[in-house]
């Protein structure tokens, strides 16, 4: 692998993500927005607003699946219908590059979209406190979580054209945002959509999140089962997805 061909693929990759207007919106302008808007609008049944200890996680997992699922599987999609990826295989970068381009393209937006929401939330006075554990389990999470959207982006982006693929893609955000426990708690929802909503990755995401910066809470192991097992869920989702996404992917 070329150090110099990976350098300058990624600095493409970020150059085509950044003047993209719809990759911005989904990837922090909507993340952003909502974690604003819920947080001053009352939305829970007693009239008060959510709060920031859910809010914020399920902001992060909201980008994450704005730049993991939404903005790689579209732009792939594209990619992929114009012949552009075939493309690529006449010039000297390799496919192992290309996706290693892609995929440290992806980490560097999600690591802006961890510090720009994360510094609204603490803004807004959200105050996580997490333990050493607590800190790796949320790292972690967000690793696999961002595997797992990637891994879903990437089948669709790799089988549909691309108008179909956008459709679906933006169409399976909107009902993971609102079936995940994102904009709509889990236990407000009818019995079937909720049991549907909780095998989402967004859900599994946000109950990471939520378990692992509870100050004190790996700690003392009151939220460490529910931590691990949410893990191990996502676990199972990315390597899925991806292995999915392996499977039906087609370069052109």
């Amino acid at each position: 692998m070329s150090v110099r061909r990976l350098r300058a693929q990624v600095r493409l990759e970020l150059t085509l993500l950044a003047r993209n207007g719809e990759n911005l919106l989904i990837s922090l302008g909507i993340p952003v927005g909502m974690l604003l808007f819920l947080h001053v609008v009352p939305v829970l049944p007693d009239g008060s607003s959510a709060p920031l200890d859910a809010l914020a996680p399920g902001a992060l997992t909201v980008a994450l699946m704005g730049s993991g699922m939404v903005a790689l599987g579209i732009s792939t999609a594209f990619e992929r219908e114009y012949s552009v990826l075939r493309r690529y295989g006449v010039t000297p970068l390799r496919r192992g590059e290309l996706v290693a381009a892609k995929a440290t393209a992806v980490l560097a937006v999600q690591a802006v979209q961890v510090l720009v929401i994360g510094g609204v939330a603490v803004a807004l006075g959200w105050r996580p406190s997490p333990t050493a554990a607590g800190l790796a389990a949320a790292v972690a999470g967000l690793v696999l979580a961002s595997a797992a959207f990637a891994g879903i982006g990437l089948a669709l982006a790799g089988r549909l054209p691309a108008l179909r693929a956008l459709a679906a893609l933006n169409a399976l955000f909107v009902l993971l945002l609102f079936l995940g426990g994102v904009a709509v708690p889990l236990a407000v929802l009818p019995g079937a959509l909720a049991a549907i909503g909780g095998l989402t990755p967004t859900a599994w995401t946000v109950a990471v999140l939520v378990g692992a910066l509870d100050a004190g809470a790996v700690d003392d192991g009151g939220a460490l089962p529910g931590v691990a097992t949410a893990l191990a869920v996502l676990v199972l989702w990315a390597a899925g997805a991806l292995a999915v996404a392996s499977r039906l992917f087609r370069w052109s």
